[in-house]
């Protein structure tokens, strides 16, 4: 698999080195909404590499482990001497006091979790237009009870004498607090400091940029050659469609298989918004009972996951032998795909980078050895959000741009247990009942994604006098900016009665509805 030349991507301005906190991914974010390019590494990256990227400014996300402890991860120290500008966040503040001579210990006297009143000492440099006695989100049961020579305190709460510290002439910063999480009032004011003022970056990182840089690599990738899109509907894949369609016009073929996993009506509507309103050539293909065959006994959803992807790419490869030839497979690949399918995550015994597997995303993790064509990714390093604004950019409608998240293998892992032809009907009523009351109420634009799941159980009910045993439908809606973290969403009682009532009384096989309030983390947004 291929990809454009290293030298002809946009090298990052931040980098964010990943200790294995929760909110690493969303510091990244964060950087990004000041219009400037971040990327999250592995904390074992050397200094070398680093001086290679030279990136104008770097960030230590926090983590669960303890610096004194026997197998804390640590950074190479040759980044302390790059003179690039460093912000140590909690964990990487306390890395940074200590590898530089400071002394980090369990704090003795309250440990800090949740929010907390920030009294600023030093209203300059990164703290400039923090106000005195702003909200800061602390988590943290160690604190620094020495500094290394020639750093200062910036700030200071109730409970943490070094709340934010600086040597101001090395430019390495640190605070004991989450500037990235919204529960800081003014923690986008320092992430804007410490970006803008103290790395001097420039706010290059926008929609039109990223667009012409896109265009630009995806031409220099592919050359004159045919490339194959993988369309679902979603808006990842039709901002990749509309991308390409820009870059390369003609030798753009876009392929809809369905495998029988779409909610109802789609794959009618898909045809005709692309190849009727827009004039994008969608061959469509009928592979229902082949994905349905394969699913047959199958159970675990992971083995679910591998199955649908590795079968997508085979009717890709067979269909394409029919259309083609063609030299690529493009593909509308996130950031958080590539970031959970691999893992950043710390092992705090080891010290080891652990690449913890969430779950396949079958356009990423899941891709059979054997494959026969070359990628082309270009979203590859956007958020969500990022890509809705490039697809309006690229005239993509609002009723697109706007859906919610549609996983790739579709209800088929919205269904636990094994899938049936009588489950997916059922589910499929039940998925647009709830998003029919979400629209009809004017929420859902407000909500992530709104969605049903169907369990592998029955249990019993009542029903025009006459005992049930059938299925329940679980209602997940969330709400989120970036799919990395989420809140399930508080739906009005009404709204929610109104769902029950009609898919009890309007599908077949379900006798109870039940709602899903699971933040993520702990869970994931999807049940399997």
């Amino acid at each position: 698999m291929s990809q454009p030349s290293s030298d002809t991507q946009r090298q990052p301005a931040i980098v964010i080195l990943d200790f294995g906190s929760q909110y690493s991914e969303l510091i990244a974010r964060r950087v990004r909404e000041t219009e400037v390019f971040s990327v999250v590494l592995g904390y074992s990256t050397s200094a070398e590499e680093l001086r290679r990227m030279a990136p104008k400014g770097i960030i230590l996300s926090g983590g669960p482990s303890s610096v004194y402890a026997e197998h804390a991860p640590l950074c190479d120290p040759g980044i302390w001497d790059l003179g690039i500008p460093v912000l140590g966040v909690c964990y990487g503040m306390q890395l940074m006091v200590q590898q530089l001579g400071g002394v980090v210990e369990a704090a003795t006297g309250k440990a800090e979790y949740g929010k907390a009143p920030l009294e600023v000492d030093d209203p300059t440099d990164l703290l400039t237009n923090v106000d005195n006695g702003s909200t800061m989100w602390m988590s943290h049961g160690d604190s620094v009870k020495a500094l290394p020579e020639g750093f200062v305190r910036l700030a200071h709460t109730a409970n943490t004498p070094e709340a934010a510290v600086a040597h101001l002439q090395r430019k390495l910063y640190g605070v004991q607090f989450h500037p990235e999480v919204v529960h800081s009032t003014c923690g986008m004011a320092l992430i804007r400091n410490f970006v803008y003022h103290v790395c001097g970056c420039d706010p290059d990182w926008t929609t039109a940029a990223f667009i012409d840089e896109a265009v630009g690599l995806v031409r220099e990738q592919v050359g004159d050659k045919r490339v194959l899109l993988a369309l679902s509907g979603g808006v990842d894949s039709s901002t990749l469609a509309f991308l390409l369609k820009k870059a390369i016009g003609d030798q753009l073929t876009c392929m809809f298989i369905d495998q029988g996993f779409m909610r109802k009506g789609e794959p009618e509507f898909l045809m005709d918004f692309f190849d009727r309103k827009f004039n994008i050539h969608v061959e469509y293909i009928n592979a229902r009972q082949r994905f349905i065959g394969k699913l047959k006994g199958i159970t675990d959803p992971e083995e679910k996951r591998k199955i649908i992807g590795t079968e997508f790419i085979r009717v890709f490869e067979e269909e394409s032998k029919r259309l083609g030839p063609f030299d690529y497979l493009a593909q509308g690949t996130l950031y958080p795909d590539v970031i959970e399918s691999a893992g950043t995550n710390v092992d705090p015994k080891t010290g080891e980078r652990v690449a913890v597997k969430i779950k396949s995303h079958h356009n990423v993790g899941g891709l059979p050895k054997d494959l026969q064509f070359k990628l082309v990714e270009p979203l590859r390093k956007l958020f969500k959000d990022e890509v809705r604004k490039v697809g309006r950019s690229l005239g993509l409608p609002e009723e697109i741009v706007r859906r919610h998240p549609f996983p790739g293998p579709g209800l088929a892992i919205r269904i636990l247990g094994e899938v049936t032809d009588e489950k997916l009907d059922c589910l499929r009523d039940a998925d647009l009942i709830v998003r029919q009351e979400i629209k009809e109420a004017g929420l859902y634009h407000d909500i992530w994604q709104a969605f049903a799941v169907l369990l592998p159980v029955r249990s019993v009910g009542v029903m025009g006098d006459k005992r049930t045993y059938a299925w329940p439908i679980v209602l997940r809606c969330v709400s989120s900016e970036d799919g990395m973290t989420a809140d399930w969403s508080r739906l009005p009682y009404d709204l929610m009665e109104t769902i029950s009532n009609r898919i009890v009384n309007e599908v077949k096989g379900v006798n109870r509805v039940v709602l899903d309030i699971t933040s993520k983390p702990p869970g994931t947004i999807e049940w399997e």
